[in-house]
Protein backbone atom coordinates (compact mmCIF):
# COMPACT_ATOMS: atom_id res chain seq x y z
CA UNK A 1 0.00 0.00 0.00
CA UNK A 2 2.95 2.33 0.21
CA UNK A 3 5.31 3.42 3.24
CA UNK A 4 3.21 6.22 5.18
CA UNK A 5 -0.33 5.17 3.94
CA UNK A 6 -2.83 5.80 6.63
CA UNK A 7 -6.49 4.90 5.63
CA UNK A 8 -7.78 6.77 7.89
CA UNK A 9 -10.39 9.74 7.32
CA UNK A 10 -11.78 11.50 9.92
CA UNK A 11 -15.68 12.35 9.84
CA UNK A 12 -15.65 15.53 11.43
CA UNK A 13 -12.73 16.58 9.06
CA UNK A 14 -14.73 15.17 5.96
CA UNK A 15 -17.48 17.31 6.88
CA UNK A 16 -15.23 20.20 8.07
CA UNK A 17 -13.36 20.09 4.38
CA UNK A 18 -16.21 19.70 2.38
CA UNK A 19 -17.92 22.42 4.09
CA UNK A 20 -15.21 25.00 3.90
CA UNK A 21 -13.00 26.90 1.22
CA UNK A 22 -9.89 24.62 1.03
CA UNK A 23 -11.37 21.09 -0.40
CA UNK A 24 -8.39 20.42 -2.25
CA UNK A 25 -7.20 18.51 1.49
CA UNK A 26 -10.26 15.67 0.39
CA UNK A 27 -9.40 15.96 -3.05
CA UNK A 28 -5.20 15.08 -2.67
CA UNK A 29 -6.17 12.55 -0.66
CA UNK A 30 -8.27 10.48 -2.71
CA UNK A 31 -6.85 11.34 -5.59
CA UNK A 32 -3.10 10.24 -4.49
CA UNK A 33 -4.35 6.93 -3.27
CA UNK A 34 -5.12 3.57 -5.64
CA UNK A 35 -9.17 1.99 -5.68
CA UNK A 36 -7.74 -0.51 -3.73
CA UNK A 37 -6.21 2.21 -0.40
CA UNK A 38 -9.42 3.82 -1.51
CA UNK A 39 -11.53 1.40 -0.49
CA UNK A 40 -9.62 0.59 2.76
CA UNK A 41 -10.01 4.72 3.79
CA UNK A 42 -13.95 4.30 2.80
CA UNK A 43 -14.05 1.20 5.19
CA UNK A 44 -12.26 2.81 7.99
CA UNK A 45 -14.76 5.73 7.66
CA UNK A 46 -17.51 3.79 7.40
CA UNK A 47 -16.51 1.94 10.51
CA UNK A 48 -15.36 5.09 12.65
CA UNK A 49 -18.76 7.58 11.70
CA UNK A 50 -21.37 4.76 10.20
CA UNK A 51 -21.53 6.77 7.24
CA UNK A 52 -20.86 5.84 3.63
CA UNK A 53 -18.03 8.18 2.20
CA UNK A 54 -19.40 8.17 -1.05
CA UNK A 55 -22.66 9.75 0.13
CA UNK A 56 -20.76 12.39 2.28
CA UNK A 57 -19.41 13.22 -0.58
CA UNK A 58 -22.35 12.93 -2.94
CA UNK A 59 -24.47 15.32 -0.15
CA UNK A 60 -21.11 17.70 0.39
CA UNK A 61 -20.55 18.71 -3.15
CA UNK A 62 -22.62 19.29 -6.41
CA UNK A 63 -22.04 19.36 -10.14
CA UNK A 64 -18.81 17.45 -12.25
CA UNK A 65 -16.68 17.09 -9.11
CA UNK A 66 -19.28 15.62 -7.11
CA UNK A 67 -19.41 12.78 -10.02
CA UNK A 68 -16.50 12.28 -10.30
CA UNK A 69 -15.05 12.24 -6.32
CA UNK A 70 -18.18 9.97 -5.92
CA UNK A 71 -16.71 7.76 -9.10
CA UNK A 72 -13.37 7.60 -7.18
CA UNK A 73 -14.61 5.34 -4.00
CA UNK A 74 -16.30 2.84 -5.98
CA UNK A 75 -14.89 -0.64 -6.72
CA UNK A 76 -14.17 -0.74 -10.78
CA UNK A 77 -16.25 -4.03 -11.22
CA UNK A 78 -19.29 -2.11 -9.12
CA UNK A 79 -18.11 1.43 -11.62
CA UNK A 80 -18.57 -0.54 -14.73
CA UNK A 81 -21.68 -2.95 -13.68
CA UNK A 82 -23.69 0.06 -12.93
CA UNK A 83 -22.54 1.65 -16.14
CA UNK A 84 -23.57 -1.32 -18.11
CA UNK A 85 -26.96 -1.17 -16.47
CA UNK A 86 -27.62 2.27 -17.09
CA UNK A 87 -26.77 1.92 -20.71
CA UNK A 88 -28.68 -0.97 -21.13
CA UNK A 89 -31.71 -0.37 -18.99
CA UNK A 90 -31.69 3.55 -19.45
CA UNK A 91 -33.50 5.83 -21.84
CA UNK A 92 -32.46 3.35 -25.07
CA UNK A 93 -29.85 1.23 -25.32
CA UNK A 94 -26.14 3.32 -25.18
CA UNK A 95 -24.39 1.51 -28.08
CA UNK A 96 -21.27 3.33 -27.17
CA UNK A 97 -20.85 2.72 -23.63
CA UNK A 98 -21.28 -1.17 -24.43
CA UNK A 99 -18.53 -0.66 -27.06
CA UNK A 100 -16.33 0.82 -24.40
CA UNK A 101 -16.53 -1.54 -21.81
CA UNK A 102 -16.66 -4.57 -24.11
CA UNK A 103 -13.58 -3.61 -26.16
CA UNK A 104 -11.39 -2.77 -23.66
CA UNK A 105 -11.69 -4.86 -20.48
CA UNK A 106 -9.79 -8.06 -19.93
CA UNK A 107 -10.96 -11.52 -19.23
CA UNK A 108 -10.10 -10.94 -15.39
CA UNK A 109 -11.94 -7.98 -15.98
CA UNK A 110 -14.96 -8.80 -17.55
CA UNK A 111 -15.48 -11.91 -14.91
CA UNK A 112 -15.65 -9.79 -12.26
CA UNK A 113 -17.82 -7.13 -14.24
CA UNK A 114 -20.35 -10.06 -15.01
CA UNK A 115 -20.29 -11.62 -11.28
CA UNK A 116 -20.95 -7.99 -9.71
CA UNK A 117 -23.83 -7.40 -12.21
CA UNK A 118 -25.67 -10.28 -11.33
CA UNK A 119 -24.80 -9.72 -7.58
CA UNK A 120 -25.85 -5.71 -7.61
CA UNK A 121 -29.11 -6.12 -9.66
CA UNK A 122 -29.79 -9.82 -9.76
CA UNK A 123 -30.03 -10.57 -13.42
CA UNK A 124 -27.63 -11.90 -16.01
CA UNK A 125 -25.51 -9.32 -18.40
CA UNK A 126 -25.67 -11.63 -20.74
CA UNK A 127 -30.02 -12.18 -20.64
CA UNK A 128 -30.05 -8.47 -20.12
CA UNK A 129 -27.78 -8.27 -23.57
CA UNK A 130 -29.51 -10.85 -25.39
CA UNK A 131 -32.93 -8.53 -24.58
CA UNK A 132 -31.48 -5.05 -25.53
CA UNK A 133 -29.66 -5.40 -28.70
CA UNK A 134 -29.66 -7.56 -31.82
CA UNK A 135 -27.91 -9.16 -34.91
CA UNK A 136 -24.05 -9.28 -34.74
CA UNK A 137 -23.86 -6.37 -32.60
CA UNK A 138 -25.37 -9.22 -30.16
CA UNK A 139 -23.40 -11.91 -31.68
CA UNK A 140 -20.72 -10.17 -30.45
CA UNK A 141 -21.18 -9.11 -27.17
CA UNK A 142 -22.55 -12.58 -26.02
CA UNK A 143 -18.83 -13.80 -27.58
CA UNK A 144 -16.84 -11.44 -25.14
CA UNK A 145 -18.97 -12.14 -22.12
CA UNK A 146 -17.54 -15.89 -22.29
CA UNK A 147 -14.07 -14.23 -21.60
CA UNK A 148 -12.43 -16.38 -24.02
CA UNK A 149 -9.65 -14.24 -25.38
CA UNK A 150 -6.45 -15.56 -25.71
CA UNK A 151 -4.43 -13.28 -23.29
CA UNK A 152 -1.04 -15.38 -24.40
CA UNK A 153 1.59 -13.07 -25.61
CA UNK A 154 2.98 -15.46 -28.22
CA UNK A 155 2.08 -14.36 -31.73
CA UNK A 156 1.52 -17.16 -34.12
CA UNK A 157 2.41 -16.06 -37.57
CA UNK A 158 0.81 -19.00 -39.23
CA UNK A 159 -2.43 -18.57 -37.81
CA UNK A 160 -2.27 -14.91 -38.41
CA UNK A 161 -2.05 -15.39 -42.29
CA UNK A 162 -5.07 -17.76 -41.98
CA UNK A 163 -6.98 -15.74 -40.38
CA UNK A 164 -5.68 -12.52 -42.93
CA UNK A 165 -7.58 -14.76 -45.04
CA UNK A 166 -10.76 -15.77 -43.72
CA UNK A 167 -11.20 -12.14 -43.12
CA UNK A 168 -10.50 -11.52 -46.46
CA UNK A 169 -13.01 -13.77 -47.41
CA UNK A 170 -15.46 -12.79 -45.27
CA UNK A 171 -15.14 -9.58 -46.30
CA UNK A 172 -13.81 -8.78 -49.73
CA UNK A 173 -14.96 -11.46 -51.22
CA UNK A 174 -18.05 -12.62 -49.87
CA UNK A 175 -19.24 -10.15 -47.01
CA UNK A 176 -22.67 -11.62 -45.38
CA UNK A 177 -21.83 -15.16 -45.77
CA UNK A 178 -19.11 -15.57 -43.10
CA UNK A 179 -20.26 -12.97 -40.40
CA UNK A 180 -19.74 -15.42 -37.79
CA UNK A 181 -16.20 -15.95 -38.46
CA UNK A 182 -14.90 -12.47 -39.06
CA UNK A 183 -16.51 -12.14 -35.09
CA UNK A 184 -14.71 -14.96 -33.72
CA UNK A 185 -11.31 -13.79 -34.98
CA UNK A 186 -11.77 -10.65 -33.53
CA UNK A 187 -13.17 -11.66 -30.39
CA UNK A 188 -11.35 -14.44 -28.97
CA UNK A 189 -7.59 -13.51 -30.58
CA UNK A 190 -5.65 -12.09 -28.33
CA UNK A 191 -4.59 -8.21 -28.84
CA UNK A 192 -0.90 -9.30 -29.88
CA UNK A 193 -2.41 -11.78 -32.57
CA UNK A 194 -4.68 -9.41 -33.94
CA UNK A 195 -2.28 -6.84 -34.50
CA UNK A 196 -0.19 -9.34 -36.82
CA UNK A 197 -3.05 -10.37 -38.59
CA UNK A 198 -4.44 -7.24 -39.29
CA UNK A 199 -0.46 -6.67 -41.09
CA UNK A 200 -0.93 -9.91 -42.65
CA UNK A 201 -4.49 -8.49 -44.06
CA UNK A 202 -3.52 -5.64 -45.67
CA UNK A 203 -0.51 -7.26 -47.30
CA UNK A 204 -2.87 -9.70 -48.62
CA UNK A 205 -5.93 -6.66 -49.55
CA UNK A 206 -3.88 -3.91 -50.33
CA UNK A 207 -5.96 -2.03 -47.49
CA UNK A 208 -6.19 -1.70 -43.84
CA UNK A 209 -8.94 -3.83 -42.18
CA UNK A 210 -10.40 -0.42 -41.11
CA UNK A 211 -11.17 0.59 -44.18
CA UNK A 212 -12.66 -2.89 -45.30
CA UNK A 213 -14.96 -2.62 -42.35
CA UNK A 214 -16.17 1.09 -43.00
CA UNK A 215 -17.04 -0.45 -46.55
CA UNK A 216 -18.50 -3.39 -45.93
CA UNK A 217 -21.08 -2.94 -42.92
CA UNK A 218 -22.44 -0.17 -40.70
CA UNK A 219 -23.61 -0.05 -37.41
CA UNK A 220 -22.92 -0.79 -33.61
CA UNK A 221 -21.79 -3.89 -35.31
CA UNK A 222 -18.65 -1.66 -37.06
CA UNK A 223 -18.21 -0.22 -33.94
CA UNK A 224 -17.39 -3.15 -31.50
CA UNK A 225 -14.95 -4.62 -33.86
CA UNK A 226 -13.09 -1.31 -34.09
CA UNK A 227 -13.11 -0.87 -30.69
CA UNK A 228 -11.64 -3.93 -30.45
CA UNK A 229 -9.35 -2.93 -32.73
CA UNK A 230 -12.60 4.46 -30.91
CA UNK A 231 -15.98 5.62 -30.29
CA UNK A 232 -17.66 8.83 -31.36
CA UNK A 233 -19.42 10.79 -29.14
CA UNK A 234 -22.90 10.62 -27.69
CA UNK A 235 -25.27 11.15 -30.51
CA UNK A 236 -26.31 14.87 -30.72
CA UNK A 237 -29.98 16.13 -30.05
CA UNK A 238 -32.48 12.93 -30.47
CA UNK A 239 -34.16 15.66 -33.03
CA UNK A 240 -31.12 15.38 -34.90
CA UNK A 241 -31.32 11.63 -35.23
CA UNK A 242 -32.29 10.11 -38.63
CA UNK A 243 -32.80 6.65 -40.21
CA UNK A 244 -29.32 7.18 -41.13
CA UNK A 245 -27.80 8.26 -37.87
CA UNK A 246 -29.78 5.39 -36.07
CA UNK A 247 -28.00 2.78 -38.44
CA UNK A 248 -23.93 4.56 -37.64
CA UNK A 249 -23.78 2.24 -34.77
CA UNK A 250 -24.19 -0.68 -36.00
CA UNK A 251 -21.41 -0.13 -38.00
CA UNK A 252 -19.27 1.70 -35.75
CA UNK A 253 -18.66 -0.78 -32.98
CA UNK A 254 -16.59 -2.78 -35.41
CA UNK A 255 -14.12 0.30 -36.18
CA UNK A 256 -14.19 0.51 -32.79
CA UNK A 257 -13.25 -2.79 -31.55
CA UNK A 258 -10.05 -2.64 -33.99
CA UNK A 259 -8.70 0.88 -32.62
CA UNK A 260 -9.21 -1.01 -29.28
CA UNK A 261 -7.00 -3.47 -30.42
CA UNK A 262 -4.41 -1.73 -32.44
CA UNK A 263 -3.69 0.97 -29.22
CA UNK A 264 -6.11 0.89 -26.42
CA UNK A 265 -4.38 4.56 -24.92
CA UNK A 266 -4.84 5.75 -28.58
CA UNK A 267 -8.53 4.67 -28.21
CA UNK A 268 -8.90 6.53 -25.09
CA UNK A 269 -6.97 9.15 -26.21
CA UNK A 270 -9.37 9.95 -28.78
CA UNK A 271 -12.55 9.45 -26.83
CA UNK A 272 -10.79 12.29 -24.28
CA UNK A 273 -10.13 14.99 -27.15
CA UNK A 274 -14.08 14.05 -28.42
CA UNK A 275 -14.87 14.93 -24.55
CA UNK A 276 -12.50 18.28 -24.36
CA UNK A 277 -13.16 19.76 -27.87
CA UNK A 278 -16.05 20.99 -29.24
CA UNK A 279 -18.96 22.36 -28.08
CA UNK A 280 -19.40 22.47 -24.53
CA UNK A 281 -17.43 19.59 -22.32
CA UNK A 282 -18.22 15.60 -22.30
CA UNK A 283 -17.99 15.46 -18.21
CA UNK A 284 -19.55 12.09 -18.17
CA UNK A 285 -16.97 10.51 -20.68
CA UNK A 286 -14.19 12.78 -19.28
CA UNK A 287 -14.94 11.46 -15.82
CA UNK A 288 -15.23 7.55 -16.85
CA UNK A 289 -11.95 7.26 -18.49
CA UNK A 290 -9.85 9.21 -16.13
CA UNK A 291 -11.35 7.05 -13.39
CA UNK A 292 -11.33 3.79 -15.39
CA UNK A 293 -7.94 3.95 -17.09
CA UNK A 294 -6.12 6.07 -13.56
CA UNK A 295 -4.70 2.62 -12.40
CA UNK A 296 -4.53 0.56 -15.77
CA UNK A 297 -2.99 2.74 -18.61
CA UNK A 298 -3.41 6.66 -18.24
CA UNK A 299 0.43 7.25 -18.37
CA UNK A 300 0.27 5.37 -21.50
CA UNK A 301 -3.27 7.67 -22.95
CA UNK A 302 -1.23 10.72 -21.87
CA UNK A 303 1.69 9.57 -24.29
CA UNK A 304 -1.00 9.16 -27.29
CA UNK A 305 -3.23 12.59 -26.20
CA UNK A 306 0.53 14.58 -26.61
CA UNK A 307 1.23 12.74 -29.56
CA UNK A 308 -1.69 12.42 -31.56
CA UNK A 309 -2.77 16.17 -30.40
CA UNK A 310 0.15 18.29 -30.20
CA UNK A 311 -0.47 19.11 -26.49
CA UNK A 312 -0.93 17.34 -23.36
CA UNK A 313 -3.96 16.14 -21.70
CA UNK A 314 -2.71 18.16 -18.40
CA UNK A 315 -3.06 21.50 -20.82
CA UNK A 316 -6.25 20.35 -22.52
CA UNK A 317 -8.15 19.82 -18.85
CA UNK A 318 -6.49 22.86 -17.36
CA UNK A 319 -8.24 24.85 -20.38
CA UNK A 320 -11.64 23.19 -20.78
CA UNK A 321 -12.53 22.79 -17.36
CA UNK A 322 -12.68 25.24 -14.00
CA UNK A 323 -12.91 25.26 -10.12
CA UNK A 324 -12.71 22.09 -7.96
CA UNK A 325 -13.73 19.58 -10.88
CA UNK A 326 -10.42 20.84 -12.85
CA UNK A 327 -8.37 20.71 -9.74
CA UNK A 328 -9.70 16.99 -8.89
CA UNK A 329 -8.95 16.31 -12.66
CA UNK A 330 -5.60 17.26 -13.27
CA UNK A 331 -4.68 15.51 -10.10
CA UNK A 332 -5.59 12.60 -11.23
CA UNK A 333 -4.28 13.08 -14.79
CA UNK A 334 -0.62 13.08 -12.78
CA UNK A 335 1.39 16.14 -14.83
CA UNK A 336 2.11 18.02 -17.58
CA UNK A 337 4.41 16.79 -20.54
Amino acid sequence: MGLGFQPLLNDDMVHFVLGGEDRTTIFGILTSRSNAQRQLIAGCFKEGSGKDLKDILRDGLSGDVKHLMVALVIPPAVFDAQLLYRAIRGPGTDEEMLIEIFASRNNWQMKEIIQTYCSIYNQSLRTDISSDTSGNFRKALINLTHCRRSESPIVDAHLAKNDAQVLYSAGEKKWGTDEDRFTEILCFCSLQQLKYTFSEYQKLSGMTIEDTIKRETSGQYRSLLLAIGKEDRRRLAIGQQSAMSLMQPRRDWILNAMKCARSTPAFFAEKLRRALKGAGTDEATLNRIMVSRSEIDLWDVRSEYKRLYGRSLYSAIQSDTSGDYRIALLRICGGDE
